[in-house]
């Protein structure tokens, strides 16, 4: 694929000395890091000719970037065919001008604007004008209202207003250093080249789809004479897309320990809730006197504890809502299963035969088990029904206890999302949105990225406050997340790190090299640890955890042991 801009309008300044002025985009091809393989012959930059200047280079790796630089605005007054021809076969334009040269910039917008608007014809091509230099009679001004240099100079609201009739993107590059060059023009027109090349791998793998639907032969189909066509709907989800919320911990908003305060799993409340009026009654979603069963009161006291002051614990600037509420687990071996309970109720809890054997194959103690399983059947005790489920099927399980989320459906209980439509507003569960739809999983789950655009802005415009505060709400949301979903998510941190690099943050970058040494084994068995440079990959071999030398003597440690042939005395 390749990228094709075209530049018109001489940026060099009339009233400066320097005759050996470089030009904007040989200086943006020279000193952009994205650049490479440029052709830096001397028929590239000297050997020029009358009309028009062909640079070619590499951007991104390996797509090929054209520029046409066209200095003189002749070109459309002596030859409209291929000024027409440039701006036809064009992805991005340019449109440069030296703030002092009233004059070429007044022709430029008489004349020449108006054939780049014609010769566009309402094609969708961004359009960057860029104002270049300092202005010589007085201090350098971006106020609008400014009338200093009104008569000689081009002043800043004279170019805007001309970018707002382009519909263009105005810059001002008060001179052609690493700053204005490669951060702030660079940056805009790299947006630019990123946009034009999804563009046309859209268009290519639609012309793709197209053609080979053209080419495809069909083989001729006989309907069956008056009879209604069977439609067939898609099997259902709704069990498995349950079981991967647990699994994914994503949106959790409960944590259930163990009385030692190990830590055990992780939990959603309107899963739990709408199973269980146990559950219903930790999380106030019902109150003692709207049930009337006191077993189910034994059963929610006897075997829970939901700490106090949980829910307002805001450990490294997380807020409230996003804390699990810490529910303690009483019975040791109930909680030893809490796992393979929770896998039974987010499946829809009617898996029973398997519960058992699982719950049988992990205390390996039958008394045990079936006082672990009659406590589940207690959990999912309707109120006043009578509890004979001993020896119960899985069918017989699904009939007698409700496992629906119709009871929180367009209800304000539990929910933690709220949408806007015309003036009315509808309750969600984030949940349960997560759960079921890709596109609410990927809005939810995508705040990381967000705070590094914005991190990316923010050093961009040097509003060192905000790029402080994203990088801490980066570093916040990648210390929270556990390890099982470190390991699942589609989130690069690689990546994450090459952008704080290259962007200057020095804080940011230095914490997520630690962060990938610390977990270390979750890393490297991923493809991105493979893009690590050398010097960044010495700094992780170096610090990472657990260290090469102790995983080594474990592995010694495991030999000795299993070569020793130790038997019972006794025996």
């Amino acid at each position: 694929m390749s990228v094709n801009i075209v530049a018109f309008g001489n940026e060099r300044d009339v009233l400066s000395e320097d005759s050996q002025q470089s030009s904007l985009m040989w200086s943006y091809l020279r000193r952009s890091a994205l650049i490479s393989e440029i052709d830096s012959s001397p028929s590239a930059e000297h050997a020029r000719s009358p009309v028009t200047t062909e640079y070619q280079a590499c951007v991104f790796g390996n797509v090929r970037l054209v520029v046409h630089d066209c200095p003189l605005w002749d070109i459309f007054d002596s030859d409209w065919y291929t000024s027409r021809s440039l701006i036809g076969g064009a992805d991005i334009i340019v449109i440069k001008y030296s703030v002092n040269d009233k004059t070429s910039f007044q022709d430029l917008k008489d004349s020449y604007v108006p054939m780049i608007k014609k010769a566009l014809n309402h094609c969708s091509v961004p359009v960057i004008i860029s104002a270049v230099g300092a202005r010589k009679n007085a201090v350098p001004c971006t106020c609008p209202l400014c009338t200093l240099d009104r008569r000689s100079c081009v002043t800043t609201s004279e170019g805007a207003q001309l970018a707002k009739e382009f519909g263009a993107t105005y810059l001002e590059l008060h001179a052609l250093n690493d700053f204005y060059i490669q951060k702030y023009f660079g940056g805009v027109l790299e947006y630019f080249m990123i946009q034009s090349l999804n563009q046309k791998s859209s268009e290519k793998m639609k012309k793709r789809k197209k053609t080979q639907k053209c080419h495809r032969l069909q083989p001729p189909q006989l309907e069956q004479p008056e009879k209604m066509p069977i439609l067939k709907g898609e099997a259902s989800h709704y069990d498995s897309d349950l079981h991967n919320l647990l699994f994914c911990c994503q949106c959790a908003d409960v944590a259930f320990y163990s009385e030692d305060s190990s830590k055990v799993v992780k939990a959603h409340k309107v899963i739990l809730c709408s199973v269980s009026h146990v559950f219903m009654l930790l999380f106030d979603v019902k109150s003692p006197a709207d049930i009337h069963d006191p077993s189910i009161l034994r059963t929610a006291q006897n075997l829970f504890a939901v700490e106090a002051g949980a829910g307002l614990l805001t450990p490294h600037g997380v807020p409230p809502c996003s804390v699990p509420v810490r529910v303690v687990v009483k019975d040791s071996d109930f909680c030893s299963c809490l796992s393979d309970i929770l896998h039974f109720i987010y499946s829809g809890a009617f898996q029973w035969e398997r519960l058992e054997e699982n719950i049988k194959k992990k205390l390996k103690d039958s008394e045990k088990a079936e006082h672990v399983l009659e406590k589940v059947k207690c959990i999912l005790k309707t109120p006043e029904k009578v509890n004979s489920l001993r020896d119960c099927q899985s069918h017989q399980i699904k009939r007698l206890y409700s496992t629906s989320l119709r009871l929180f459906f367009n209800t304000p209980v539990l929910a933690d999302v709220i949408f806007t439509i015309q003036g009315a507003t509808v309750p969600a569960h984030r949940a349960v949105l997560v759960a079921r739809c890709e596109v609410m999983a990927a809005m939810f789950n995508a705040s990381i990225l967000q705070a590094m655009s914005l991190l990316i802005c923010a050093e961009m415009y040097q509003v060192m406050r905000l790029q402080h505060i994203c990088e801490l709400y980066i570093i916040t949301q990648l210390q929270s997340m556990p390890s099982r979903e470190l390991a699942s998510t589609s989130l690069s941190i690689v990546s994450l790190l090459k952008k704080a690099k290259f962007h200057n943050s020095d804080c940011l970058s230095t914490w997520l090299l630690h962060f990938i040494a610390t977990n270390y084994l979750i890393f490297s068995q991923k493809p991105e640890f493979q893009d690590l440079s050398v010097e960044e990959r010495s700094f992780v071999e170096m610090h990472r955890w657990p260290s090469s030398m102790y995983l080594k003597q474990l592995a010694e440690y495991r030999n000795y042991i299993h070569s020793q042939k130790c038997h019972c005395t006794i025996m």
